[in-house]
């Protein structure tokens, strides 16, 4: 470094990239709206439709307890995910295709589009079950801790030989 180097400014710092906002609770009920929408009015065939709201039922009965799961959490995560991105891609990707072609012809494993698609939101909702049914054990676990307090407190007490009888 010479004598000169001391008083020239530093070199600018590269510019960070800007991250997307994560999504609102508005948009992920947006999400679950235009989803909801796609499969409406036999779009689908009712299996189909039947699962979507299965999956947009469950995250939406999930959203709110979602602080119980952890808020960076991989669940918290998979559920944000599930409604913007996993179940939208799903039904997005399915809708893309001619109906008679996606749900007769063969496309991998000897299934067609549409059982491939069945499998997917069976996937998708019964992940969501779990997620859901994590989200709630704590309130769960808090029932079941405050019942034992209450029958140690309150509860009937062993008889003891010392009260005669």
């Amino acid at each position: 470094m010479g004598f000169f180097d001391r008083f020239r400014s530093p070199a600018p710092a590269p510019p960070v990239p800007a991250l997307p906002a994560p999504p609102t609770a508005q948009d992920i009920e947006a999400s679950l709206d235009q989803v909801e929408r796609l499969v409406a009015n036999g779009a689908v065939p009712a299996v189909v439709h039947a699962r979507t709201l299965r999956v947009t039922g469950l995250v939406r009965k999930t959203l709110p307890r979602l602080e119980h799961l952890g808020l960076g959490s991989y669940d918290a995560y998979s559920v944000i995910a599930m409604a913007t991105d996993y179940l939208p891609e799903a039904v997005g990707a399915y809708l893309r295709l001619p109906r008679d072609w996606a749900d007769s012809r063969p496309v991998h494993g000897g299934k067609s589009s549409l059982l491939l698609l069945v499998d997917q939101l069976d996937l998708l909702g019964s992940t969501m079950d779990k997620i859901y049914d994590a989200a709630n054990r704590t309130d769960a676990q808090a029932l079941i801790a405050h019942g034992q307090f209450l029958t140690e407190k309150f509860g009937p007490k062993p008889m003891t030989s010392e009260g005669g009888g």
